[in-house]
């Protein structure tokens, strides 16, 4: 059995396990002045580990000169969330509901 490569990436304060071919759905990305939209390419330059079957290199906290390149394949909003303050006996209550943006991307390389 073969082993498949992967990595581990950090976007939007969160650590992702990506491998070429896949589909993560990551938080939107925000870079003044640059609207991203379907089918454009991205590249992840903070890799924090990436291992190809025989050999696992680990980052302080990044590797230097690896990069992840991906394509947007989507980008939508997250099913709402309802956010709900009650307070008994004083007839307080507020209804909120919230709906998370995020890019799905389709990882196209590991280097």
């Amino acid at each position: 059995m073969k082993k498949e490569e992967f990595a581990v990436i950090a976007t939007g304060g969160k650590q992702y396990k990506v491998s070429e071919g896949g589909l993560v759905s990551v938080e939107k990305i925000k870079t003044t002045g640059v609207e991203y939209k379907k089918g454009d390419k991205i590249s992840f330059d903070k890799v924090l580990l990436v291992d190809d079957g025989k050999d696992t290199t680990i980052g302080t906290p990044y590797i230097k000169g690896a990069k992840v390149d991906a394509e947007i394949v989507e980008i939508g909003r997250a099913r709402k969330v309802m956010v709900v303050k009650y307070k008994q006996k004083s007839r307080y209550l507020k209804r909120n509901g919230h709906r998370q943006p995020f890019f799905k991307v389709k990882i196209t390389s590991i280097k």
